[in-house]
């Protein structure tokens, strides 16, 4: 599973550009799908829009906003989370729930405030 990420939005970043440039994204991808095909596997990728990074992997609470330098952050729950490890389980999470169940599935998510952030029919 990875995440379907824009580098061109990534170099934006001028502290990271040459890093991000550098390290060949759209290569790696190729090869890996290559890999995946060969081994009989199939890479899913994740959309860039899901908020790997804000959603707490243990409750499925939804953190409002969240700057980049903000590398640690505690969930209304309790849980303390490293800004990276949090959005590896959540994409594993969500990988595993498109293997399941399909294309079309998304882990459910909380407001801050606990709500069910989907619409819910009255």
């Amino acid at each position: 599973m990875i995440e379907d990420l824009t580098v061109r939005n990534m170099v934006k970043n001028h502290r990271l550009a040459r890093a991000i440039s550098d390290a060949a994204w759209r290569e790696f991808r190729s090869m890996l799908e290559y890999k995946a095909q060969w081994y009989g596997r199939e890479v899913i990728a994740v959309d860039r829009w899901f908020p790997s990074s804000r959603l707490c992997s243990a409750c499925n609470t939804l953190r409002d906003k969240m700057p980049l330098h903000v590398r640690t952050w505690r969930c209304g729950c309790g849980m303390t989370h490293d800004r990276d490890v949090n959005a590896a389980h959540n994409l594993l999470a969500a990988g595993l729930a498109v293997t399941v169940c399909g294309a079309g599935v998304r882990p459910q998510r909380s407001t801050p405030g606990g709500q069910p952030a989907t619409k819910q029919k009255p």
